[in-house]
C-alpha cells in the first residue's frame, strides 16, 4: 500500500486527484499507476484501469488471474467493472469513497448475482492516511476556489 499511496503524491503533483494503484502478482510488484485524467485529457485514466493495462501486457494476457489489486481509495464503478472483467483475484484498498465508491460504500457491484467474478476484497488498509491525502487535497482546492485561484 505504501507503493499506491506514494503513487497518489506524484498524482498530486500534477494536478491530479491523488489516487495511486499498484498490482502484484506472485508476491512482486508488476506495475504501478496513478490517477491521470486531467493530464491525459481520458475520462478514463483512473489509477486502476491504468494500471490493469500495465499489468496486462507485462503478463502478457487480459486475465490477472494470481494478481491482487492494491488502491488507495475505494474503486469506482468503471475501476470495478475493470477489476470485474480482468479477474483479479484479491482488491486492497485504504480508504472507502462514500460518493464514488462501488465495492461496500454504495453498489455493491461484486455483490450483484449477475456479476461472474467476485475477487477478494479488503478495506482500511493505511485508511487514515489514504484519506487524509485525499481530503487535504480537497481542501486545499476549496481554498483555492475561494480564493478566486482555478
Amino acid at each position: 500500500m505504501q507503493c499506491a499511496i506514494q503513487e497518489a503524491i506524484t498524482a498530486e503533483t500534477f494536478g491530479e486527484i491523488p489516487i495511486g494503484a499498484v498490482v502484484v502478482c506472485n508476491n512482486q510488484l508488476i506495475a504501478k499507476s496513478y490517477n491521470s485524467p486531467i493530464s491525459c485529457c481520458d475520462p478514463t485514466a483512473h489509477a486502476e484501469i491504468r494500471v490493469l493495462q500495465q499489468a496486462a501486457k507485462i503478463i502478457g494476457n487480459y486475465r490477472l488471474v494470481n494478481c491482487e489489486l492494491y488502491c488507495t481509495i475505494e474503486p469506482c464503478t468503471m475501476c470495478a467493472g475493470a477489476i470485474i472483467h480482468s479477474r483479479i483475484k484479491r482488491l486492497i484498498f485504504g480508504a472507502t469513497e462514500p460518493k464514488a465508491g462501488a465495492i461496500i460504500s454504495n453498489l455493491n457491484i461484486f455483490e450483484q448475482p449477475q456479476v461472474n467474478h467476485k475477487p477478494e476484497v479488503s478495506h482500511g488498509i493505511l485508511h487514515n492516511q489514504c484519506k487524509k491525502i485525499v481530503s487535504t487535497f480537497f481542501q486545499k482546492r476549496r481554498l483555492e476556489a475561494k480564493n478566486g485561484k482555478k
